[in-house]
């Protein structure tokens, strides 16, 4: 059926449209159906509800998404029809409750039908579900990276020190990418870091850099971007590189779940998507974080297949991650952190600044910058001369920012310790939680500040964090969190 296109000043989060309840009748369609539409050689499913006057018999009005995504114009017509039942909830089925093993065509289908909103959230949720619940094979995560390649945009380079590292995340705090990448790009590597936004935690590398310019960009965009500066330090979904990991992030966040085998993928086919060659994964490990020691060594094993597979130089260092790393703890308290290491002239946290200079380190002897073992060494000296804290300028003032100062949220409150003792734990999934609970990371001036790290000899009324927020609510929300939970124990 053709139809006449409306459009409204309307966007819904996903490509939607609204049918008169008349066409509606004529199509077979009902409220929540799916239906495809197409344009010339372009096509999408979309799911569909139906109203009465605003919409006129034999028009769609398309949400701003529909519009974006098959480039519609006013005077365009679309040929609509209901779209089949997606063939991948059998495999998906399959695999949730039967634990059956998922070939090749059956996880192209997957992900094709994933990226032409045949699948429902629910339907991609059920997918993570299955995921986490019964794992995947070597042979099924390979053909799950290699699908995420399928549709999304890659980059290239005619060089050869390409770079890369990333964490498997969990622990609050630890941001050492913007540090690492400043030092290693001043060193000349090539780096083009690309980061996702925050699943469970209270903030993610791009939520970070935000705070002081912008990270979506095309790819054409970041060529240029990397060949002024050596670097840049975006939010990998803007790219459409890996589009189809993206959609699945969106609906991992929702449940605040983190199925093994989709983080292996996930970070493998971003590493490939942007020709990285030298490839550095931290593996954070310990209570509260997101793996065991036991659990890492496994996890460092299946990342190192994949890199060999794929004939890839990649390392693996498992970190102790049993507290959080740094002082601030949300986007623009953990940019503070960042800021404060890299200028020469202030002091940030040294956790922070030790496991940046570590992994900056590594990445400087994996690619020959260095000798074996002179790694911390040179990125110390990078980091003291400014160097490092030079290129980081040049990234953010290439990506459109500057370097200001940062204010926390304009309300806050302080927690103090009720008695004397040591610091025996924090727990890294409760405080990113209260960050969360503060506003994190919608909110970027939101957050929680660390006065004290484990092992700390805490007075009584001696300040244990500061929690920041934009709205007097939310802080009431988050001050009752931390009464109500055990995030740091004393002894």
């Amino acid at each position: 059926m053709h139809l006449k296109i409306k459009f409204l000043k309307w966007s819904a989060g996903i490509p939607v449209a609204m049918l008169n309840e008349k066409t509606a009748e004529k199509m077979g369609v009902h409220i929540l159906d799916r239906i495809l539409i197409k344009k010339d050689s372009k096509e999408t499913i979309i799911l569909v509800d139906t109203i009465g006057n605003l919409v006129k018999e034999n028009e769609i009005a398309v949400s701003s998404e529909v519009k974006e995504l098959l480039d519609l114009k006013a005077r365009d017509k679309l040929e609509a029809s209901i779209a089949q039942p997606p063939k991948s909830m059998n495999f998906i089925k399959d695999k949730l409750i039967n634990k059956k093993p998922l070939s090749k065509n059956q996880i192209n289908e997957i992900i094709k039908e994933l990226l032409n909103n045949s699948l429902s959230d629910a339907e991609i949720a059920m997918f993570i579900s299955a995921t986490y619940k019964n794992g995947m094979s070597f042979q099924e995560t390979i053909y799950l990276i290699e699908a995420f390649l399928i549709k999304g945009q890659t980059l290239k380079f005619n060089r050869k020190l390409v770079a890369d590292k990333h964490s498997i995340g969990g622990i609050a705090g630890n941001r050492t990418t913007p540090i690492v990448v400043s030092i290693c790009a001043a060193a000349g590597l090539t780096f083009p870091k690309s980061s996702s936004r925050a699943i469970t935690s209270a903030a993610g590398t791009s939520d970070v850099i935000e705070t002081l310019t912008n990270v979506d960009f095309s790819v054409n965009e970041i060529k240029k971007i990397i060949k002024k500066t050596n670097a840049c330090l975006v939010w990998g979904g803007a790219m459409r590189m890996v589009p189809a990991d993206e959609k699945i992030i969106k609906i991992e966040k929702q449940m605040l779940l983190d199925s093994e085998p989709l983080l292996l993928a996930s970070i493998m086919s971003k590493k490939l998507a942007v020709g990285s060659n030298y490839i550095l994964i931290d593996i954070p490990y310990g209570k509260n974080a997101k793996v065991s020691f036991s659990r890492a060594i496994k996890l460092k094993q299946k990342f190192e297949k994949i890199g060999k597979y794929f004939k890839k130089k990649l390392e693996i260092v498992l970190t102790k991650g049993d507290e959080p790393i740094g002082n601030g703890i949300g986007p623009v308290l953990e940019m503070i952190d960042v800021l404060k290491i890299l200028d020469p002239k202030q002091k940030g946290p040294e956790d922070l600044e030790k496991k940046s200079v570590f992994l900056a380190g590594k990445l400087l002897e994996m690619t020959g910058k260095t000798k074996k073992g002179m790694g911390i060494k040179k990125a110390e000296e990078i980091l003291r001369t400014g160097k490092a804290y030079k290129k980081f300028k040049q990234i953010i003032e290439a990506q459109g920012g500057a370097i200001k100062k940062l204010i926390p949220g304009k309300f806050k409150r302080e927690i103090l310790s009720n008695k004397n003792g040591k610091v025996l734990e924090i727990n890294n999934k409760t405080i990113n939680l209260l960050a969360r609970v503060a506003g994190c990371p919608a909110d970027k001036s939101a957050g929680t500040y660390l006065h004290i790290h484990k092992n700390y000899k805490i007075k009584k009324n001696e300040k244990l964090l500061t929690i920041y927020s934009e709205s007097k609510s939310r802080l009431r929300a988050a001050v009752r969190f931390c009464a109500k939970n055990k995030i740091i124990s004393i002894k």
